[in-house]
């Protein structure tokens, strides 16, 4: 005779980039070790592997990790995760007055959001009297390490991840697919732009969608209470190694 095999229940949310509803369903214990062995190895590849296989198993295969925006990826799996393990998660977060001590902190995952710029934009417009431009496109967890902040890179990964994320380039009424040239054709494309419309790229990144959330923290030696803003995936993907149930 077999052994019963209990039936997980399904939820719906709705992907920041696309407002498409997605259906998900919580991680099993068997989801959850492959999540806690790669946390506690501190690779970040086994952990971007773990998270993009939890997030298609979870999602029953409606989404791929790899060809997902980071920002979808990260909203997607809190959302997993809050609906798995609880929607309160209880982390010791580095107090910001001493930069030595860590506090406990509550978080709501349900209350993290993903925010937009107001001055963002995907469309980079190099000269407008000539219609050129580029459509850029968001970077997926394969494209930046999540513990990675574009800002930080160095210039020659910089360039890597720029020419990454276009998708077209347009030339008054002629459109040029980015995936049609080869990676040394846009980076000799990126190296004849003048400076302002390099950093008109670069502010691309730095203005694209993030999760954000802002929490009050108590530092236990001090007593000052600081606000600590949590944002992107360098924050919120380091959250399970300091997490309890």
């Amino acid at each position: 005779m077999a052994l019963p095999v209990l039936e997980t229940p399904t939820y719906e949310l709705t992907l920041p980039s696309a407002n498409v509803q997605v259906k998900f369903r919580p991680f099993v214990v068997k989801e959850e070790k492959i999540l806690l062995q790669a946390l506690e190895s501190g690779e970040n590849k086994q952990i971007v592997q773990a998270l993009k296989d939890i997030v298609k198993e979870c999602t029953f295969g409606q989404l791929d990790g790899s060809n997902m925006p980071t920002f979808d990826l990260e909203y997607v799996f809190l959302q997993i995760r809050a609906k798995s393990v609880g929607e309160i998660a209880k982390v010791n977060l580095l107090c910001p007055d001493d930069k030595k001590t860590y506090a406990p902190v509550e978080i709501d995952l349900t209350k993290v959001e993903v925010e937009v710029d107001d001055n963002h934009t995907n469309n980079i417009v190099i000269d407008k009297d000539r219609n050129l431009g580029v459509i850029m496109k968001y970077p997926s967890i394969d494209t930046v390490e999540p513990t990675s902040k574009v800002d930080g890179l160095r210039t020659e990964k910089l360039f890597e991840l720029i020419a990454a994320c276009i998708h077209e380039i347009y030339d008054g009424k002629e459109v040029h697919s980015a995936k049609d040239y080869s990676k040394e054709e846009m980076t000799k494309f990126l190296e004849s732009l003048d400076r302002k419309s390099f950093d008109k790229m670069n502010a691309f990144f730095e203005t694209m969608p993030q999760l954000k959330h802002e929490v009050d923290i108590v530092n236990p030696k001090t007593k000052v209470t600081s606000k600590l803003v949590l944002k992107g995936a360098q924050d919120f993907f380091v959250l399970p190694s300091h997490m309890t149930a």
